[in-house]
């Protein structure tokens, strides 16, 4: 029995499917897996990589804290900010990284600290997650446009 899955951030939906086998959670705990008929779990979330394991497809997100709702046949997972693994943008990416290295090397004012941090951390995350992601057998990026085809 397959368990349904949503992803939705601030300020759309990212994903939708009910055919999920498993969803792998970046719990703020640490990973957490969830199979169908889990028992009931609200948590936040912490930064890093949602998966969605459909038979041999693993959908890949990364997530940028918020919560998730366990249900036994439904996870919801209401992200503070998500990117699909399609649209992360790898050069973006690292020319984010580079700016926020070297404005901390620079010296900021303290305020203005915690958000380069943030931003470092982001891009050292979604990095991370795509290298890893794109070493997975079975890795398929898709979107909802593709959910729609079908």
């Amino acid at each position: 029995m397959p368990i349904e899955v949503e992803v939705v951030s601030r300020v759309r939906e990212l994903y939708h499917t009910d055919k999920a086998d498993m969803v792998i959670i970046p719990g703020s705990e640490g990973e957490m897996g969830v199979l169908p008929n889990h028992a009931l779990l609200l948590s936040t979330l912490g930064f890093g990589e949602l998966r969605i394991v459909e038979g041999e497809d693993i959908v890949s997100f990364v997530v940028y804290g918020g919560v998730v709702d366990v249900r036994p046949d439904k996870v919801t997972v209401l992200a503070d900010d998500a990117e699909s693994l399609y649209e992360l943008d790898m050069e973006q990416i690292e020319a984010a990284r580079e700016r926020a290295r070297q404005l901390m090397e620079e010296g900021v004012a303290e305020d203005e600290r915690a958000h380069i941090v943030q931003e470092l951390r982001r891009a050292e995350i979604a990095a991370k997650v795509h290298q890893r992601a794109m070493k997975r057998p079975g890795q398929r990026i898709r979107t909802l446009e593709d959910e729609d085809e079908a």
